[in-house]
Parts: structure tokens; sequence; C-alpha cells
């Protein structure tokens, strides 16, 4: 199988390093990863040679493909495409699922359409009138519509912050979303399959700062992973519920870590999702990983079972292909 990982994004050394605890996760499991490695400037090399792709004629000979690539060019739909374009098995999210989830925005206006809980938001382009931006209130997250692993974030807790915040969004996307700040519990819940999709244990996010940010997310001891969140059984079972619904309403396959919040937790707990991540960090002690471990499944046994699901969803689909 064909192990893909780096890429174009922000986000190429954090691929880079899922890629190395899955390739050995895959070894673990009996496979014969390939890795191949896409610079930063999008040149695709095994062992330092060029990959020379060839639609419909595959990859490296491998049977699947494993795509360990986090924000645009490898999250977004552009990378699903190229592999379908290649008659590739793959694992994960296809083209439409891949660039819906990546896009905030989008994102957020299914889920609103869906009328499933969520924190209030609105999405800005340069130049726009940014009045409407008021009735959010404060302090808001100001955020790149395309970006993940926090990059570009900003909270803004005083109106005056709010234009140097959308400046530094908008050096990674011309669409930025800005959002109400919730107070509430982060959870997270990790989700496995396709039809019927398997959610795990819920997790529950704790860290010293002020939010979770970047630094939170990977600086050694930045965060802190409880499992179970510390929730009443209900309100686990209705994260878990949502999290299976959101993975379904977006026509998701393989893999996704759903983010929630969970204000008032102790009382008449109200969860609000967050947003759906279709190639979540993949280390064995990042958050996707562990709740799956906490709920009875090993990182390699987790492993296979997605490269099976990739296999049995091209098999599937390649019945409706001319």
């Amino acid at each position: 199988m064909a192990l893909l990982a780096g890429g174009r994004s922000g986000e190429h050394d954090v691929s880079l390093a899922s890629a190395a605890a899955v390739r050995s996760g895959l070894q673990q499991a009996g496979h014969e990863p390939v890795s191949v490695e896409i610079s930063r400037a999008g040149r695709w090399t095994r062992d330092g040679s060029p990959v020379v792709l060839d639609p419909g004629e595959g990859l490296l000979g491998c049977d699947v493909a494993f795509p360990v690539m986090h924000g645009p060019y490898g999250e977004d739909g552009t990378v699903q495409g190229l592999l379908e374009a290649l008659d590739v098995p793959y694992v994960g999210a296809g083209v439409l699922t891949s660039a819906l989830c990546m896009d905030k925005v989008l994102f957020k206006d299914l889920m609103g359409a869906a009328r499933l809980p969520q924190v209030g938001y609105a999405a800005l382009r340069e130049g726009e009138d940014e009045a409407p931006l008021a009735e959010l209130g404060l302090p808001v997250f100001v955020k790149p519509a395309r970006m993940g692993s926090s990059v570009g974030i900003s909270k803004v807790a005083v109106a005056a912050d709010l234009p140097a915040a959308l400046a530094a969004a908008f050096q990674h996307d011309p669409l930025v979303i800005v959002e109400a700040m919730s107070h509430g519990m982060e959870v997270e819940c990790s989700v496995v399959g396709d039809a019927a999709p398997q959610a795990s244990v819920p997790g529950e996010i704790t860290f010293e700062g002020d939010w979770y940010d970047y630094e939170a997310k990977y600086r050694q001891g930045g965060m802190e992973l409880i499992v179970p969140a510390r929730l009443p059984e209900p309100v686990l079972e209705q994260v878990r519920g949502l999290a299976i619904e959101v993975f379904l309403r977006v026509g998701c396959a393989g893999m996704a870590r759903c983010d929630f919040f969970v204000e008032d937790p102790e009382g008449e707990a109200r969860v609000l999702v967050n947003e759906l991540n279709t190639i979540p960090g993949f280390t064995e002690t990042s958050v996707y990983a562990r709740l799956f471990e906490e709920s009875g499944m090993s990182y390699p046994a987790l492993l296979d079972r997605l490269l099976a699901i990739a296999l049995e969803r091209h098999e599937r689909m390649g019945r409706y292909r001319p």
C-alpha cells in the first residue's frame, strides 16, 4: 500500500510525523507500506526518485493508498480527486466530503440547514462590510475558512483587535470565518466506518492556555486528554450519536474526528457541533487513535480496518462506474 505524506500546506511537518507513526503501525499489522513524500512544492518522490502518475494505471503497483496529509492540497479533496483519476482505492473521505469539511463556512452552513446546534458565526471576504460581525458579540475567534491545526487563528476579546486578527487570517485564505466563543467543555469523538460507522468513547480536552491553539495541540504537555470525558452517561451517548449523524450527513467514509463544545455539562447540557476532521492527527498518541485505543481497538487494528474499508468502498463504488 502507498503511504502519502507531506504536502504543500502549512501542516507539512505534522503530516510527516503522523505518517511515520502510521508506517510503524501498518508494519505491525502485517502490511508493507510504500512511502511517497510530497514536497512543499508539490513534487512526489519515492526514496528520492520522482513518482510518475499515469491516470487509470494505479500508483506504484499498490492495492490501496493511505493519504496522511493535513490541510489544503491533502485534506481538501485535491489528492482524493487525483487518486480517483488513478483508480486507486484510498483511505478516508471522498472528494466532495473532503472539500466540504475543509471549508468551515460550508460545513457550518450544512449543519445549520440540518438544524444541528452550533455556535454563532459569520463569513467574511476581503473588502466586505464587517458590520454583521457585531451581532456575534465578544470574544470571537477569527479563522481562515480552509486551514487546520489552528493555523492563522486569533482570539479577539476587544473590538480594537479585530482588524489585526482579520488581516492575519486573510494571509492564509481569502475567506474568513468569525465564530462566537463557547465557554463549554471541549469534547472530541472519533468515528470509523462507512455506511454503518462506529463512534469511540468521547474524550475531554484540557489545556493550560486561554484557548486550544497550535501550541497547546502540538507542544509536549500542551494538552491533556481525559477519557472518558467527565460527562453524564446520557450526554456521552448524545455526543457519540451526534458524531455519527454528522459523519453520515456529510457523506464521510473511513475515518473522522468530530469536535464539540458541551455547555452546562452538569445542568441542562447543550452539545454544540464544532467541526469534522476527515484526516485527523494520526500518531499513536493523537486524539483520534487514543480514543479508539480506550474503546478497545489497538492502533494496528484500527489501521487494518481503515484499509479494509477503503478496499470495500472502492469495490462497491466500482459497480456504478461505466
